[in-house]
Protein backbone atom coordinates (compact mmCIF):
# COMPACT_ATOMS: atom_id res chain seq x y z
CA UNK A 1 0.00 0.00 0.00
CA UNK A 2 2.84 2.48 0.78
CA UNK A 3 4.87 1.83 -2.69
CA UNK A 4 1.29 2.30 -3.98
CA UNK A 5 0.89 5.51 -2.34
CA UNK A 6 4.38 6.76 -3.46
CA UNK A 7 3.88 5.74 -7.09
CA UNK A 8 1.42 7.57 -7.21
CA UNK A 9 2.63 10.58 -5.51
CA UNK A 10 5.74 10.34 -7.86
CA UNK A 11 3.17 10.53 -11.00
CA UNK A 12 1.31 13.38 -9.23
CA UNK A 13 4.70 15.04 -9.00
CA UNK A 14 5.36 14.02 -12.95
CA UNK A 15 1.84 15.95 -13.92
CA UNK A 16 2.39 18.99 -12.29
CA UNK A 17 5.96 19.54 -13.65
CA UNK A 18 4.47 18.32 -17.10
CA UNK A 19 2.17 21.07 -16.95
CA UNK A 20 4.16 23.30 -15.91
CA UNK A 21 7.12 22.99 -18.37
CA UNK A 22 5.66 21.24 -21.07
CA UNK A 23 5.03 24.60 -22.63
CA UNK A 24 8.32 26.08 -22.42
CA UNK A 25 9.64 22.93 -23.86
CA UNK A 26 7.30 23.55 -26.91
CA UNK A 27 8.49 26.97 -27.24
CA UNK A 28 12.01 26.23 -27.05
CA UNK A 29 12.11 23.57 -29.67
CA UNK A 30 9.66 26.11 -31.85
CA UNK A 31 12.75 28.59 -31.98
CA UNK A 32 14.56 25.81 -33.94
CA UNK A 33 11.58 25.56 -36.13
CA UNK A 34 12.66 26.62 -39.99
CA UNK A 35 9.10 27.50 -40.39
CA UNK A 36 6.78 29.85 -39.11
CA UNK A 37 4.12 27.91 -38.73
CA UNK A 38 3.43 25.82 -35.07
CA UNK A 39 2.01 23.09 -36.51
CA UNK A 40 4.48 21.86 -39.30
CA UNK A 41 8.57 21.06 -38.34
CA UNK A 42 10.27 23.17 -41.61
CA UNK A 43 13.97 21.66 -40.33
CA UNK A 44 16.05 23.07 -38.03
CA UNK A 45 17.48 26.42 -37.78
CA UNK A 46 19.26 29.16 -36.05
CA UNK A 47 17.85 31.79 -38.76
CA UNK A 48 15.38 33.02 -35.47
CA UNK A 49 18.45 33.66 -33.65
CA UNK A 50 20.63 35.47 -35.71
CA UNK A 51 17.27 38.37 -37.05
CA UNK A 52 16.65 38.52 -33.29
CA UNK A 53 19.87 40.17 -32.19
CA UNK A 54 19.54 42.25 -35.89
CA UNK A 55 16.30 43.48 -34.44
CA UNK A 56 16.68 46.86 -33.68
CA UNK A 57 12.82 47.22 -31.81
CA UNK A 58 13.62 43.37 -29.59
CA UNK A 59 17.34 45.07 -28.45
CA UNK A 60 16.26 48.22 -28.14
CA UNK A 61 13.58 47.24 -25.34
CA UNK A 62 15.29 44.52 -24.47
CA UNK A 63 18.25 47.10 -23.51
CA UNK A 64 15.71 48.97 -21.37
CA UNK A 65 14.06 46.30 -19.59
CA UNK A 66 17.50 45.18 -18.39
CA UNK A 67 18.75 48.54 -17.35
CA UNK A 68 15.22 48.94 -15.66
CA UNK A 69 14.79 45.61 -14.21
CA UNK A 70 18.83 45.82 -12.58
CA UNK A 71 18.27 49.67 -11.40
CA UNK A 72 15.02 48.78 -9.66
CA UNK A 73 16.32 45.51 -8.22
CA UNK A 74 19.10 47.29 -6.86
CA UNK A 75 17.38 50.49 -5.29
CA UNK A 76 13.98 47.91 -4.39
CA UNK A 77 16.41 45.26 -2.57
CA UNK A 78 18.80 48.38 -0.70
CA UNK A 79 15.70 50.13 0.77
CA UNK A 80 13.85 47.19 1.60
CA UNK A 81 17.10 45.90 3.90
CA UNK A 82 17.36 49.31 5.74
CA UNK A 83 13.04 48.94 5.71
CA UNK A 84 13.56 45.34 7.49
CA UNK A 85 16.43 46.39 9.89
CA UNK A 86 13.91 48.67 11.08
CA UNK A 87 11.27 47.20 11.09
CA UNK A 88 12.50 44.51 13.39
CA UNK A 89 13.31 46.58 16.18
CA UNK A 90 9.67 48.14 16.10
CA UNK A 91 7.03 47.47 18.70
CA UNK A 92 4.65 44.57 17.63
CA UNK A 93 1.81 46.35 17.37
CA UNK A 94 3.82 49.07 15.16
CA UNK A 95 5.41 46.24 13.37
CA UNK A 96 2.09 44.57 12.13
CA UNK A 97 0.33 47.24 11.17
CA UNK A 98 3.21 48.40 8.67
CA UNK A 99 3.64 45.16 7.57
CA UNK A 100 -0.04 45.25 6.47
CA UNK A 101 0.36 48.03 4.76
CA UNK A 102 3.26 47.29 2.87
CA UNK A 103 1.83 43.55 1.44
CA UNK A 104 -0.47 45.74 0.82
CA UNK A 105 0.38 46.45 -3.34
CA UNK A 106 1.48 42.69 -3.24
CA UNK A 107 -2.39 41.83 -3.19
CA UNK A 108 -3.33 44.73 -5.28
CA UNK A 109 -3.95 43.77 -8.85
CA UNK A 110 -1.59 45.56 -11.52
CA UNK A 111 -4.12 47.18 -13.11
CA UNK A 112 -5.25 49.23 -9.81
CA UNK A 113 -1.24 49.83 -9.12
CA UNK A 114 -0.59 50.81 -12.75
CA UNK A 115 -3.44 53.08 -13.13
CA UNK A 116 -3.05 55.05 -9.72
CA UNK A 117 0.70 55.68 -10.49
CA UNK A 118 -0.11 57.18 -13.52
CA UNK A 119 -2.68 59.51 -11.70
CA UNK A 120 0.20 60.03 -9.59
CA UNK A 121 2.74 61.09 -12.46
CA UNK A 122 0.32 63.32 -13.64
CA UNK A 123 -0.85 64.78 -10.34
CA UNK A 124 3.56 65.40 -10.09
CA UNK A 125 3.10 67.07 -13.65
CA UNK A 126 5.75 63.75 -14.67
CA UNK A 127 5.97 63.33 -18.25
CA UNK A 128 5.48 59.72 -18.88
CA UNK A 129 9.00 57.86 -20.02
CA UNK A 130 12.28 56.06 -18.45
CA UNK A 131 11.75 57.95 -15.60
CA UNK A 132 8.45 56.96 -14.60
CA UNK A 133 9.01 53.89 -15.54
CA UNK A 134 11.79 53.26 -13.49
CA UNK A 135 10.29 54.54 -10.51
CA UNK A 136 7.24 52.80 -10.76
CA UNK A 137 9.16 49.01 -10.72
CA UNK A 138 10.64 50.44 -7.69
CA UNK A 139 7.65 51.35 -5.63
CA UNK A 140 5.66 47.30 -6.30
CA UNK A 141 9.74 45.65 -6.28
CA UNK A 142 9.78 46.89 -2.54
CA UNK A 143 7.12 44.56 -1.10
CA UNK A 144 8.32 41.54 -2.44
CA UNK A 145 12.34 42.04 -1.20
CA UNK A 146 10.43 43.02 1.99
CA UNK A 147 8.89 39.73 2.26
CA UNK A 148 12.36 37.50 0.94
CA UNK A 149 14.68 39.88 3.29
CA UNK A 150 12.30 39.53 6.94
CA UNK A 151 12.56 36.21 7.55
CA UNK A 152 16.02 36.44 7.60
CA UNK A 153 16.33 39.36 10.02
CA UNK A 154 13.99 37.66 12.39
CA UNK A 155 16.09 34.57 12.37
CA UNK A 156 19.25 36.68 13.06
CA UNK A 157 20.55 36.82 16.90
CA UNK A 158 19.73 40.56 17.95
CA UNK A 159 22.67 40.97 20.06
CA UNK A 160 25.21 40.19 17.25
CA UNK A 161 24.99 43.81 17.11
CA UNK A 162 25.66 45.15 20.45
CA UNK A 163 28.33 42.33 20.38
CA UNK A 164 30.29 43.85 17.37
CA UNK A 165 30.10 47.54 19.27
CA UNK A 166 31.86 45.77 22.07
CA UNK A 167 33.90 44.14 20.41
CA UNK A 168 35.21 47.87 19.09
CA UNK A 169 33.46 47.82 15.39
CA UNK A 170 32.00 51.16 14.36
CA UNK A 171 28.18 51.10 13.56
CA UNK A 172 29.12 50.73 9.83
CA UNK A 173 31.24 48.31 10.09
CA UNK A 174 29.03 46.18 12.22
CA UNK A 175 26.12 46.36 9.69
CA UNK A 176 28.32 45.55 7.01
CA UNK A 177 30.66 42.80 8.71
CA UNK A 178 28.44 41.19 10.68
CA UNK A 179 24.83 42.06 10.03
CA UNK A 180 24.71 42.21 6.01
CA UNK A 181 26.49 38.76 6.08
CA UNK A 182 23.50 36.92 7.60
CA UNK A 183 20.64 38.08 6.26
CA UNK A 184 22.94 38.16 2.42
CA UNK A 185 21.30 34.85 1.63
CA UNK A 186 17.13 36.82 1.84
CA UNK A 187 19.00 39.91 -0.06
CA UNK A 188 20.15 37.41 -2.90
CA UNK A 189 17.07 36.02 -2.84
CA UNK A 190 15.12 39.94 -3.24
CA UNK A 191 17.20 40.85 -6.21
CA UNK A 192 17.01 37.65 -8.32
CA UNK A 193 13.04 37.98 -7.28
CA UNK A 194 12.51 41.95 -8.00
CA UNK A 195 14.83 41.54 -11.37
CA UNK A 196 12.79 38.71 -12.61
CA UNK A 197 9.28 40.40 -11.84
CA UNK A 198 10.50 43.65 -13.03
CA UNK A 199 11.53 41.76 -16.46
CA UNK A 200 8.02 39.48 -16.45
CA UNK A 201 6.13 43.07 -15.86
CA UNK A 202 3.63 44.41 -18.39
CA UNK A 203 0.78 45.76 -16.96
CA UNK A 204 2.04 48.64 -14.67
CA UNK A 205 4.84 49.07 -17.31
CA UNK A 206 1.96 49.73 -19.83
CA UNK A 207 0.32 52.74 -17.92
CA UNK A 208 3.59 54.01 -16.58
CA UNK A 209 6.18 53.96 -19.55
CA UNK A 210 4.31 56.30 -22.38
CA UNK A 211 4.93 56.40 -25.57
CA UNK A 212 8.84 57.00 -25.78
CA UNK A 213 9.79 54.02 -23.53
CA UNK A 214 8.94 50.79 -24.63
CA UNK A 215 9.83 47.38 -22.34
CA UNK A 216 10.52 43.89 -23.59
CA UNK A 217 7.08 43.13 -22.37
CA UNK A 218 5.38 45.63 -24.15
CA UNK A 219 7.28 45.21 -27.65
CA UNK A 220 6.06 41.21 -27.57
CA UNK A 221 2.54 42.38 -26.92
CA UNK A 222 2.67 44.54 -29.88
CA UNK A 223 4.19 42.06 -32.15
CA UNK A 224 1.52 39.24 -30.84
CA UNK A 225 -1.37 41.51 -31.72
CA UNK A 226 -0.36 41.36 -35.39
CA UNK A 227 1.18 38.15 -35.46
CA UNK A 228 2.89 35.35 -34.15
CA UNK A 229 6.46 36.21 -35.26
CA UNK A 230 9.02 33.14 -34.46
CA UNK A 231 11.69 35.38 -32.89
CA UNK A 232 9.77 35.88 -29.61
CA UNK A 233 9.67 32.37 -29.55
CA UNK A 234 14.01 32.43 -29.53
CA UNK A 235 14.44 35.58 -27.48
CA UNK A 236 11.51 33.39 -24.25
CA UNK A 237 14.21 30.84 -25.00
CA UNK A 238 17.36 32.82 -23.74
CA UNK A 239 15.53 34.43 -21.25
CA UNK A 240 13.87 31.60 -19.82
CA UNK A 241 17.85 29.59 -20.27
CA UNK A 242 19.40 32.50 -18.12
CA UNK A 243 17.04 32.95 -14.89
CA UNK A 244 17.44 28.84 -15.15
CA UNK A 245 21.41 29.31 -14.86
CA UNK A 246 21.13 32.51 -12.74
CA UNK A 247 18.86 30.03 -9.71
CA UNK A 248 20.96 26.77 -10.38
CA UNK A 249 24.22 29.20 -9.24
CA UNK A 250 21.95 30.61 -6.32
CA UNK A 251 21.07 27.34 -5.19
CA UNK A 252 25.06 25.88 -5.55
CA UNK A 253 26.02 28.94 -3.46
CA UNK A 254 23.16 28.21 -0.74
CA UNK A 255 24.07 25.07 -0.27
CA UNK A 256 27.57 25.22 -0.01
CA UNK A 257 27.05 27.85 3.04
CA UNK A 258 24.75 25.07 4.40
CA UNK A 259 27.41 22.79 4.17
CA UNK A 260 30.02 25.21 5.64
CA UNK A 261 28.16 25.98 8.78
CA UNK A 262 28.67 23.08 11.05
CA UNK A 263 32.29 22.92 9.94
CA UNK A 264 32.55 26.53 11.17
CA UNK A 265 30.74 25.52 14.66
Amino acid sequence: MRRFLKGLQGFYMVLVFLFLYAPVMVLIVLSFNKAKSRAVWGGFTLDWYRKLFENREILSSLEVTLVVALVSALVATAVATVTCLGLDHLRKRIRSLLLSATYIPIVNPDLVTGVSLMLLFFFMRLQLGFVTLLLAHIVFNIPYAILSILPKVRQMDRNLYEAALDLGATPAQALRKVILPEIMPGVINALILTFTLSIDDFVISYFTSGNQVSTLAITIYSMARKSINPQINALSTLMFVSVLVLLVIVNIRTSRDVRKKPKEV
